[in-house]
């Protein structure tokens, strides 16, 4: 069962609205010092001047004071990485929301569905073996793509029993799934011509960032804003979702076409987050409890908080990833791991706080 927070002063209109405001002004301050921290120090109003300035109806309106150097810095190399982590945290934090809903399981993340695992086997593929070369620097995010919709594939023909699709089925057949290309992902490495690439293969596979670039922006950024509206609307059925199959039935869902529908649209979201950033572990898992206790359990609060919040965690965990041990790089999924893991523990031991119903 998903985690039923009490009820609060925080759960009524005003409360909600103040913490999604704080929430809001957050991102725009860590996306700002985001872009700001680094060997190469700028001023925050340097950073939005040049953002704005790259605007077709503001760029004329804008004084140029700053160097060609600082320019690339922050419009080519630091913006887009902060903003691809905002959207990855985005995705992640929705869908990890969504699939605890739909699997009626605090412990469920976007990964339960062998996603991730999919994803992985294509990228050793084309990192180690250079597969799919005619796509060139597209090679690497189509090819995990192609291999999340694979195993997406695979766990929904494994789950489907007379054409319906079964919970218990689904988690089962991903969790087989999953296995399954782990164990081929750890052979492809055993395989691998240089030690080069093994470096590179783990690092993608534990969650980067690094070498964002605009082009890299469009598609994920399309595919989870479309996928975000779509779930926000379904905010009434996640709530009945959690009610049980049973009573959602009486009240007139469809349980098989939504649970369809959800499953299509998470998948898609997490494979297209995947194909960007690697496997960025925790904020599936770990966003959706942190945003419950803020605002309690009714999913038209939940979800975007939830958004905002996965925003800005995956914009600090990349700062962190990328300064602790500068000029090397940890990867995301490291830091997320190494602060996530204290959180939940934490959680878990909250008198207040309880898993379907069991609390101390």
């Amino acid at each position: 069962m998903v985690p039923q927070v009490p009820f609060s002063d925080y759960h009524h209109k005003r409360g909600f609205r103040l913490i999604f405001l704080f929430l809001f002004c957050a991102l725009l301050l860590s996306i700002t010092f985001a872009v700001i921290l680094g060997p190469v120090k700028m001023s925050p109003f340097t950073v939005w001047k040049i953002a704005l300035s790259h605007l077709s109806f503001l760029g004329d309106h804008i004084e140029v004071n700053w160097s060609k150097a600082q320019e690339r810095i922050i419009w080519d190399i630091r913006l887009p990485r902060v903003l691809l982590g905002a959207v990855v945290g985005a995705g992640l934090s929705v869908v990890g929301v969504v699939i605890q809903a739909l699997v009626r399981n605090s412990l469920a993340d976007p990964y339960i569905l062998g996603i991730s695992s999919g994803s992985s086997v294509a990228a050793t593929l084309v990192i180690l073996f250079g597969a799919l070369p005619f796509f060139g620097q597209y090679a690497l995010s189509l090819g995990a793509f192609f291999g999340a919709m694979l195993a997406l594939v695979a766990v929904y023909l494994l789950a489907q029993v007379g054409g319906r699709i079964q919970t218990t089925r689904l988690l089962l057949a991903g969790v087989a799934v999953s296995f399954i290309m782990s164990a081929l992902t750890n052979f492809i490495v055993t395989l691998a011509p240089k030690e080069s690439g093994i470096r590179e293969a783990t690092f993608w596979i534990m969650g980067s960032l690094a070498g964002a670039k605009w082009e890299y922006l469009t598609i994920p950024s399309v595919v989870v804003i479309v996928g975000l509206v779509y779930l926000l609307f379904q905010y009434r059925s996640l709530n009945i979702l959690l009610m049980g199959e049973d009573v959602a039935a009486t009240l007139g869902v469809n349980i098989d076409t939504l649970r369809k529908g959800l499953i299509i649209i998470t998948s898609l979201i997490t494979g297209t987050v995947v194909a960007v950033s690697g496997s960025i572990g925790f904020i599936g898992l770990v966003v959706p409890h942190l945003s419950r206790l803020l605002v309690g359990s009714d999913h038209k609060r939940v979800l975007p908080t939830s958004i905002l919040i996965g925003m800005i965690v995956v914009i600090w965990s990349d700062v962190f990833a990328r300064l602790v041990l500068a000029p090397q790089e940890l990867p995301i999924g490291v830091v997320t791991a190494f602060f996530g893991g204290p959180f939940f523990i934490w959680l878990l031991r909250r008198s207040t706080y309880s898993f379907g119903g069991d609390s101390k």
